[in-house]
């Protein structure tokens, strides 16, 4: 990789977790298949480092059905028991049923907003929230936008999905973007 500077945390990664920090991390998310994809993700991740997670997730899309969240809203108690013994997953059962939970609740909130990205882009107006962090002891676990999204997911049903969750979400789909002012993606941005 090329010698930039990046957010501390990336820093520490393989090549894998650089790219991920470099192409995907904060960069605004739109697409309802990967807004469902990374509550999926970072749902699992719970309790969990990145970096196990990053390296499973090409496991997930393939258990997952790629993240087609109308798939996965008619798994069935079989697929969970299919699920449960994937070993290049995460096997928690609470997790495995709250991706399925989550999905049919993801449906819910498309067919009352049009998309899950209207509904989800509409808690900061359709602006991205820009941290002027210096370093990574900076950077929060949760703020009051997280708090108000994790209380609305939890009040329309969905699952695993408290407000550090919910805050590494945004950070992943860019609606908050907590690149450090050293970062070169910050600088971009």
């Amino acid at each position: 990789m090329e010698n930039k500077i990046r957010c501390a945390w990336a820093e520490a990664g393989d090549e894998k977790y650089i790219a991920y920090h470099d192409n995907e991390w904060g960069k605004p998310v739109h697409d309802d298949q990967t807004h469902y994809e990374f509550l999926v993700l970072e749902s699992f991740q719970s309790g969990l480092s990145w970096k196990t997670i990053l390296n499973k997730r090409d496991n997930f899309r393939k258990a997952f059905a790629d993240f087609d969240y109308k798939k996965v809203a008619k798994f069935t108690e079989d697929k969970v028991q299919e699920l449960l013994q994937n070993q290049g997953i995460v096997r928690n059962q609470l997790k495995i049923r709250a991706a399925i939970n989550n999905a049919q609740r993801f449906q819910e909130v498309r067919q009352e907003f049009g998309s899950f990205d209207s509904y989800i882009w509409s808690f900061t107006n359709n602006k991205v929230i820009i941290g002027h962090w210096k370093n990574k002891s900076e950077v929060p676990a949760t703020t009051d936008l997280s708090d108000r999204v994790a209380k609305d997911l939890k009040k329309r049903g969905f699952k695993f999905l408290g407000s550090t969750t919910v805050y590494a979400y945004l950070q992943a789909t860019g609606i908050i973007n907590d690149h450090t002012t050293d970062c070169f993606c910050y600088k971009n941005e």
